[in-house]
């Protein structure tokens, strides 16, 4: 088994924990008059402090609260026995003692940290000369302030932290409840039609030796059926939030930025005169397309040309990756790429508005894929849309 490896800080902390090690030296310093056993034990004191200095960043609980009160009584042998100057290293515990997000414990630990300042500015100030002990009144002032600003920093952080978790939450109910409703559309607008096709190829299969002109009949029924079912899907495909190509361009530039694939658009990705629902269609193509691209191509480059005519759009999504064998297909298609659940999704929704895409190996090398559309989704008079 695999050796856990050591970290002396949190790797979340970046470099601020170091940096308060600077100011270490300064009760090394006031050791220098020393000598003997008691230089001795004042190092050993400023290794111990160290200690719970680390300590501080991993531990949590009552063995936090134990770390910070054996690094406060550290403070007060070193300022006591040794050096009165060696008050300042207050500063270290009065950023642990903000650290408290419960409040009880907040100003459990901040009642005995501060009849701690208190009690060494006193004593300091007692054996300083002159007016050296004047200058420990602002320091006092500060390090008895320093925990709510610390205290303060930190709630913020934490809140900042539930509050973007709170709007994953709700992306996600979001997401749930778009499917949900979604399901139960098609649910109550599919579902009969759908049991009356089956019921009516049922009574054909028994007419069409019987009564064959009866059958026909039924068949045209089946037909008509089959169209108004295919309208309703359309409606509820165009009643969801549609994303616009410039939007889902956004978000891939986005992907493909975190996977190091350059991005080069070419054309309007407004599409102006398009509709909502043939743009929403091309967006998901597009997110198809990318999403492959990062997770199959080995690609460096991606770029993506749009491009209208008075009938039709067309968009291309070419990559410089390690290519697939690939087949071409048209609307209805039945050929497949052997990873193509995604294609086959993405030739299904382009069936709907008689769209149509094509795979070819790129330029140069990698892929190209072509997705035309017609820029006007008409009615026929019998009910179908094109």
């Amino acid at each position: 088994m695999a050796l856990k490896q050591f970290r002396l800080f949190p790797r979340r902390f970046g470099y601020y924990p170091f940096i308060w090690l600077i100011y270490l030296v300064f009760p090394i310093l006031n050791l220098q008059g020393y000598s003997g056993y008691k230089l001795l034990g004042g190092y050993a004191l400023v290794v111990i402090f160290t200690v719970t200095y680390r300590q501080l960043y991993w531990t949590e609980g009552k063995a936090y609260s134990a770390w910070l009160g054996l690094q406060m009584l550290l403070i007060a042998v070193l300022c006591i026995v040794y050096s009165p100057f060696n008050f300042y290293m207050g500063f270290f515990a009065s950023n642990f003692v903000g650290w408290y997000s419960d409040l009880r414990r907040f100003k459990r630990a901040f009642a005995v940290f501060a009849v701690m300042v208190v009690g060494l500015a006193l004593l300091s100030f007692a054996k300083m000369y002159g007016t050296e002990g004047i200058f420990l009144f602002p320091f006092v002032v500060m390090m008895l302030i320093t925990p709510f600003g610390i205290r303060s920093i930190n709630r913020r952080r934490l809140l900042e932290k539930e509050l973007d978790q709170a709007h994953e939450v709700i992306k996600d109910m979001v997401k749930r409840e778009e499917r949900m409703r979604i399901a139960r559309d098609l649910h109550d607008t599919m579902g009969h039609t759908l049991s009356l096709i089956t019921l009516k190829s049922q009574l054909i299969e028994k007419l069409v030796v019987k009564n064959p002109e009866r059958a026909q009949a039924e068949a045209r029924e089946i037909q008509r059926t089959s169209r108004a079912a295919l309208r309703q899907v359309r409606e509820l495909v165009s009643e969801m939030r549609a994303v616009s190509v410039a939007e889902e361009l956004a978000e891939a530039g986005e992907m493909l930025r975190s996977a190091e694939i350059a991005l080069e658009v070419d054309g309007d990705a407004a599409l102006p005169g398009v509709s909502d629902l043939t743009q929403n269609i091309l967006s998901l193509c597009i997110k198809e397309a990318v999403t492959n691209i990062v997770k199959h191509s080995g690609a460096d480059l991606c770029r993506i040309g749009i491009g209208m005519t008075a009938g039709e759009v067309r968009i291309t999504v070419e990559d410089n990756g390690v290519g697939v064998g690939l087949l071409d297909r048209g609307t209805g298609g039945e050929a497949q790429r052997r990873d193509g659940n995604g294609m086959k999704g993405m030739a299904e929704r382009l069936a709907l508005i008689d769209g149509s895409l094509t795979l070819v190996p790129g330029t140069g090398r990698g892929t190209l894929l072509t997705v035309v559309t017609p820029r006007v989704v008409k009615e026929r008079k019998d009910g179908e849309t094109a």
